[in-house]
This record gives structure tokens, C-alpha cells and sequence, in this order.
């Protein structure tokens, strides 16, 4: 069983869309939607949810006021300011640091564990997805990720899958690293703006810090060739295997409207495009395992 991750260094280059019409491509797939901080995934493919579990991560601080003397410890020792006058916890303030446990003289405040959102397990039209969402303001995504690639990978085990096929966050912060850890090949999705351009340098470094092969899609060419040039040089400087191009086509946008796959909305144009990216990522383990 193979992993790939589609990521990109920002968000916008089309890299969900495109994951989603290569989730209908090839053998049977497992599906990991791993950008937990804007999930969108599902809005093309629609999913059944069939378990629902809440994710815990991290601490919050809890004052029980029957116990509380008011002494006034815990807010002076409180680097965030999370405790209100009348001494209750402010949610979105309190970081977990249990220091207000610590000092508190009458053990009125303790720490809860902190309940960060929910990781899904659903039914597709191209198989299994595992996928997640974070509550608003809530961090510790890259544990959810992880999270989320676990279950991926054992249900992908489970049931034989070929592949595991990843959408990665855009970026290059803590979910992006999580997304990279024990993958076979990351797939780049880039667009000829100058700042994507640099994006696409930085999320190719950081995937050699991993070791992991790289390739590279192009999306929305056509609206600055020379930028679209100075990718692909980068591409052929730096061994990155160009598996295919899009030009720029509101026919992206259109198909996400009506929850379809590029391939689903327009087979005869974006189909071939597809085909041949897949064969290209399957040439590529085939030559690995000769």
C-alpha cells in the first residue's frame, strides 16, 4: 500500500479539485482529507458519514466556584489572561498550562481535557474517506492530522486498498509536516503567480528535509507563461518529474458547484489530463519495485 500527498504552498492553486479527480482515477483508494483548518473535500464528494468521534487535544482550566476563596492567585499567575474577575476560565484564552492549578490554594481549579473538534469516517463514490474538522479558533491540527492518517492507513490495510491519497493543508506549518511523515511521493500543485512560485520553492524544501520524491502539477498556466517558464525550470533544475498541466478554466469552479470532479463535469476535456497523471504516478511505483 502506497501514500501520496497533494499539497502546495498556498492555498487557492486548485489542489483539492485536482485531488478529488484523481480519488476517481486508478484502483481502489483510500481518501484523507488532512487540510483540518479549511476542510472542503467533502463538498465534491459528498460523503455518508458513518462514525463520528470527537477529538481531544490539549487542556483547559476549570474554576469550581463552590471551592474558589477568591484569593486571586490564579489570575496573577495567569500569563494569558484567561481568568475573568468573577473568576471563571475564558475559553479562548486559556492555553493549558495548568499553571493556575499549580497555585491555586483550595484545588478549585483543575485541568479538563479539551474537546478541539471531529474526525469522520464516511462513504464516497471513490471509497472510504477519513476527514476532520477543527473548531473555530482551535489548535493542535497537526495531532489531528496525524490522526486522521492513522485511521486512513488501518482502514486502508483493512481493506487491501492500493493507495492512500492525501489532501494535504497549503503551507508549510505543523499540519503540512504531519501530512509528509511515511509517504511515498508528494504531489506539488502549483499556479504561475510569483508568490506560489516562492510558496512552491518552500514546500519543496521542507519535503526534502523528508526525503520524499517529489512531482509537480501545473494549474491555471496560461495566465502569466513566463512564470509558468520559470516553474517548469525549477522543476527540471530540481528533478521534479512535471506530471501534467491545467490551463485556467472557470470550468474548476463550475464542477465544485455541482459537487463533481473536473472529470465527472467535463470527462472528453479534463479526463485524458487525469488518465495520463495517473499513469505516471503508477509508472512510477511500478519502476520502484523492479
Amino acid at each position: 500500500m502506497k501514500q501520496i500527498v497533494i499539497i502546495s504552498g498556498k492555498g487557492g492553486t486548485g489542489k483539492t479539485s485536482i485531488t478529488a479527480a484523481l480519488a476517481g482515477a486508478g484502483p481502489h483508494k483510500v481518501l484523507a482529507d488532512c487540510d483540518v483548518d479549511a476542510a472542503d473535500l467533502h463538498l465534491i464528494l459528498s460523503p455518508e458519514i458513518n462514525l463520528k468521534e470527537k477529538f481531544h487535544s490539549g487542556f483547559t482550566a476549570t474554576i469550581d466556584l463552590d471551592k474558589c476563596i477568591q484569593c486571586g492567585q490564579c489570575r496573577e499567575h495567569c500569563r494569558f489572561d484567561a481568568i475573568s474577575p468573577e473568576f471563571t476560565v475564558i475559553r479562548e484564552k486559556c492555553e493549558g498550562c495548568g499553571a493556575c492549578e499549580f497555585v491555586c490554594p483550595s484545588e478549585a481549579a483543575t485541568m479538563q481535557d479539551r474537546m478541539c473538534g471531529y474526525q469522520f469516517v464516511s462513504n464516497t463514490r471513490f471509497g472510504t474517506m477519513v476527514h476532520a474538522a477543527l473548531g473555530i479558533g482551535e489548535e493542535n491540527s497537526g495531532k489531528l492530522v496525524t490522526s486522521v492518517r492513522r485511521e486512513a492507513k488501518a482502514i486502508a490495510e483493512a481493506e487491501k486498498a492500493k493507495f492512500v491519497l492525501v489532501d494535504g493543508s497549503p503551507g508549510i506549518g505543523c499540519p503540512v509536516i504531519a501530512s509528509l511523515a511515511d509517504i511515498d511521493i508528494c504531489i506539488l500543485v502549483a499556479e504561475p503567480t510569483v508568490s506560489a512560485i516562492h510558496d512552491l520553492k518552500r514546500v519543496h524544501e521542507l519535503a526534502g528535509h523528508f526525503k520524499t520524491p517529489c512531482m509537480c502539477i501545473l494549474n491555471k498556466c496560461g495566465i502569466n507563461p513566463a512564470l509558468e517558464q520559470e516553474l517548469e525550470q525549477y522543476c527540471a533544475a530540481n528533478s521534479i518529474v512535471l506530471l501534467g498541466k491545467f490551463q485556467y478554466d472557470l470550468d474548476f469552479t463550475k464542477a465544485q458547484l455541482h459537487r463533481q470532479t473536473v472529470v465527472e463535469y467535463d470527462p472528453e476535456k479534463f479526463g485524458p489530463i487525469i488518465d495520463g497523471i495517473w499513469n505516471e504516478i503508477n509508472q512510477y511505483f511500478r519502476q520502484m519495485e523492479e
